[in-house]
């Protein structure tokens, strides 16, 4: 049995019961639009003050003659009247202890699932719970259902799990509603093995799949990005018959378009069209911000023409994607005259459109007029964290740090916090520029606001602390991020390889790489293991290869770099540069050999870098005919 918050029946406030002839007259009528008649009549009659008895009386016909829409409305009324003078939980007693105080032959259970349906669609959930508590019977399936979907929109998908069981072993039979709201509580939470589940069980329980519900676990899957399987559930979903809506392209276009699949974006949306669907200005508004995505924004701009045409306006949302387009390859002036546009459909910019502009200003350093583009914003605009925090990258990228702390000290006076963001920002600056100690002021900073520091902060410090020869300090602030729970990513790794390789620390760079990446080097398996992992890069491996090839270890370095091939990852000049170093180092003719052969095999033709070192190689080796031919 769910355990719910304790009954509040001792805490409601007893009813009057003194005669009420104008709720004796409600309940005694012979049809709804009568007893609303005289509600009305009442009411107004009362003035501002609300009526428990008079609301609880009408409330109690309109649901006996199935107007459940119309009590649900009234109850909402009232509840929202009482807020004005009182807490929400104190609002819902009284409107509880109303509904209650009519005799028990005239009180309907179904009374009590409008007042739940009422308290989840207005968020209050915990108080809807508690109704659901004290009835001691399972309301009707539609305020089940409203319950749950207020559980999943407070994004508390545990008790949703905890209710419906409960719900189940009262006797609850689900509905299609009832399922969809399961579904998309699980998407919402990532879990789609169990949304999956649910999925499945409901033609093994005779309930039709619905549109909404194939929907809904498309949208989970494109939101993950995994869309072979969206894919597969919309061809399922075709060959059962059931007919896509608009939502249901639009969610699969938005998912391709976030992986960036451009091509597959337009083929659903001739698909769309075709199935006789009329785009919405959320259809052109995903194939805006894929176009801008892969840098199209010649076609980006045509998609605007094309709203024209269907007699859709754009909206903010458009022209903000349009304008990081134009931000991301750094065409700023285009982006800043699309705001000049955009007023031409009465569209002022936003604060997303703000942070952009200012992104972008500060990308190609004229961090000044970022900065006074923030002094100027708009009224009604206000600046948040995310605008701050791209002001102060820009100022931290100019290395400019008295300015970008001036910033941080604007913010906090406006009252907007630095958030681990600005933190993180901060110290990376900081820590490029070998600064330790006013890296590590920032970061006891943070653990003093509260604020755990990220894997951009701690990699930050541990590179700067292994830059600066301190590696016990680096190890204690790894040992520290896993200890709190954060994934090393690619970057994380290289830096300790990196750094522990110029230590002098190669095994245990070694060691690392092989926890880290969950690859055995001595078996090249990948070890299924919980816990964190990530892929290395080329960056990784040449780190890794560089420090074993100044140790002389040139056959295990050989080893990494023939992993790295095989991993489909392509090795730089720079790392042929460090292979080549190793092999004439140990003067090893061969290997000197097949690496010039690779390299004519990848493409890469010896630069001013590479001839030297490809020369010097052979010089070493005694081959000076090959050695001649280098330039």
């Amino acid at each position: 049995m769910l355990k719910l918050s304790r009954p509040f029946l001792r805490a409601f406030g007893t009813c009057s019961s003194s005669p009420n002839s104008h709720a004796d007259s409600i309940l005694n009528c012979r049809s709804p639009a009568e007893a609303l008649e005289i509600f009305n009549s009442a009411t107004k009659q009362v003035g501002a003050r609300k009526d428990f008895q008079l609301y609880s009386a009408i409330t109690h016909v309109l649901v006996s003659a199935k107007l459940y829409v119309k009590a649900r409305l009234l109850i909402k009324e009232l509840i929202q009247d009482l807020q004005k003078s009182c807490k929400s939980r104190r609002a819902c007693e009284l409107v509880y202890n109303a509904l209650s105080g009519l005799e028990r032959s005239r009180v309907s259970r179904n009374v009590f699932g409008v007042l739940i349906n009422a308290l989840s669609e207005m968020g209050l959930v915990e108080e809807a719970l508690r109704v659901y508590s004290n009835m001691g019977v399972l309301p009707a399936t539609q305020a089940c259902n409203a319950l749950l979907d207020g559980l999943v929109k407070k994004g508390q998908l545990d008790s949703m799990w905890e209710l419906y069981n409960d719900m189940e072993s009262r006797g609850l039979s689900p509905s299609c509603v009832t399922y969809g709201v399961l579904i998309k509580g699980c998407c919402r939470k990532g879990d789609l093995l169990n949304a999956r589940k649910v999925f499945d069980e409901m033609p093994e329980r005779g309930i039709e799949r619905t549109v909404v519900v194939y929907t809904s676990l498309i949208r989970g899957m494109c939101t993950e990005g995994r869309m072979e399987e969206a894919d597969s559930v919309f061809q399922t979903m075709r060959k059962d018959g059931v007919i896509p809506n608009l939502w249901t392209y639009n969610c699969l276009m938005d998912g391709y378009s976030k992986v960036a699949d451009v091509r597959q974006a337009l083929v659903l949306y001739s698909n769309l069209r075709g199935d006789g669907l009329q785009p919405n200005v959320v259809t052109f508004g995903i194939l805006v911000d894929a176009f801008c995505k892969v840098g199209a924004l010649m076609a980006a701009r045509s998609v605007v023409g094309w709203m024209v045409k269907f007699g859709v306006a754009p909206n903010m949302f458009v022209y903000n994607a349009l304008i990081y387009g134009y931000r991301k390859v750094e065409d700023v002036l285009q982006a800043v005259n699309l705001t000049l546009e955009m007023e031409k459909y009465g569209i002022l910019p936003d604060v997303v459109t703000y942070s952009i502009l200012i992104t972008g200003l500060c990308s190609i350093h004229r961090v000044e007029d970022a900065y006074q583009l923030l002094k100027n914003i708009r009224k009604g605009v206000a600046a948040n964290a995310v605008t701050y925090n791209s002001l102060i990258d820009g100022y931290c990228k100019d290395r400019n740090m008295e300015k970008a702390l001036e910033v941080c000290s604007e913010m906090t006076k406006i009252g907007i916090e630095p958030n681990v963001i600005t933190f993180s920002t901060l110290i990376d600056a900081y820590c490029k520029m070998r600064n330790m100690e006013a890296a590590m002021g920032l970061y006891s900073e943070m653990l003093v606001k509260g604020l755990l520091p990220d894997v951009v902060a701690y990699t930050a410090l541990i590179d700067g602390h292994f830059k600066t020869g301190n590696v016990k300090e680096a190890y204690r602030l790894s040992k520290e991020m896993l200890e709190a729970g954060l994934t090393p990513n690619v970057f994380t790794l290289s830096c300790l390889v990196d750094g522990l390789c110029k230590n002098g620390k190669t095994s245990d760079a070694i060691n690392h790489f092989s926890e880290i990446t969950k690859v055995d080097s001595n078996t090249d398996v990948t070890k299924d293991m919980d816990g964190y992992f990530c892929s290395p890069n080329y960056v990784t491996y040449t780190a890794l290869i560089q420090g074993l090839s100044v140790d002389s270890r040139i056959f295990e370095a050989t080893k990494f770099f023939l992993d790295m091939r095989v991993s489909g990852l392509r090795p730089d000049a720079f790392t042929y540069i460090v292979m080549l170093k190793g092999h004439f180092l140990a003067k090893h003719e061969l290997g000197i050999m097949m690496l010039h052969a690779d390299m004519t095999k990848m493409g890469i033709i010896p630069s001013a870098d590479i001839s030297p070192v490809l020369c010097r190689a052979y010089q070493e080796i005694g081959d000076l005919k090959s050695a001649a031919k280098i330039f």
